[in-house]
């Protein structure tokens, strides 16, 4: 039987406890240099702006008050590297490697991703604003105090993901997994389209409206196995 989800301390049933939105406050910025990124390499202060960084290779490298503007991040190999109190802007990629990555205190803007790759990731404080995202995968990712605004999400899949104070304001949510995710003060109120494709049973731990009760209604029936039939309709 999954565990009924509680919800914060001090936070009544019917709330929901807030995000812990990001601050980021970047010092003075140097150019990069041109050079490509490393493994390993270690980016402090650092402005990477309207770079082609396509298949770059920097697994385990540490980027800390960095911003990235205007960059492109198609196959680049980023597994396991740490971006902390950065930016991203107009940051955009197909097939871009971040498993076992950590991002902590960063803002991504108007973002536009192509099968990003975040599974074992950790994320917290993280501000998503605007963007589109196509096949977000989250498996097994750890996100704390991370808010989604204004952006368009087509199957992300957070399978096996636990989320904790997560919120979706102003999002479309297309075709989302949450198979075997753990939820906790999961705002889902603010998305204008839900659409739950697998894991319907894990939102436990998760808000919603009564009108995307009614608009989900169809998929957890299905999942207790209720058939929905018209009474007018013919039995043969």
């Amino acid at each position: 039987m999954t565990p009924r989800r509680t919800p914060s301390r001090g936070i009544r049933p019917d709330q929901v406890a807030p995000v812990r939105l990001p601050d980021v406050s970047l010092p003075p910025l140097r150019a990069h240099d041109g050079s490509g990124l490393e493994p390993e390499g270690d980016y402090d202060g650092v402005e990477f702006a309207g770079l082609d960084l396509a298949g770059a290779e920097a697994a385990g490298a540490t980027f800390l008050d960095c911003a990235f503007r205007g960059c492109v991040w198609d196959d680049a190999r980023l597994g396991r590297a740490r971006i902390l109190d950065s930016v991203l802007e107009d940051v955009r990629g197909a097939g871009a490697a971040l498993g076992d990555a950590t991002l902590r205190d960063v803002v991504l803007g108007e973002v536009r991703f192509g099968g990003l790759q975040l599974h074992g990731a950790h994320l917290r404080r993280v501000l998503w604003r605007g963007g589109k995202i196509d096949y977000l995968n989250l498996r097994g990712a750890r996100l704390t105090d991370v808010a989604f605004r204004g952006c368009v999400l087509v199957e992300p899949d957070f399978g096996g993901a636990e989320l904790e104070r997560v919120s979706f304001e102003g999002c479309e949510l297309r075709g989302a997994d949450f198979t075997r995710a753990t939820l906790r003060d999961v705002d889902l109120r603010g998305t204008s389209g839900l659409e739950i494709a697998r894991g319907v049973d894990r939102l436990a731990g998760a808000v919603i409206t009564p009108a995307q009760l009614l608009d989900l209604a169809p998929a957890f029936a299905a999942h207790v196995g209720v058939r929905v039939v018209s009474r007018s309709a013919e039995v043969s």
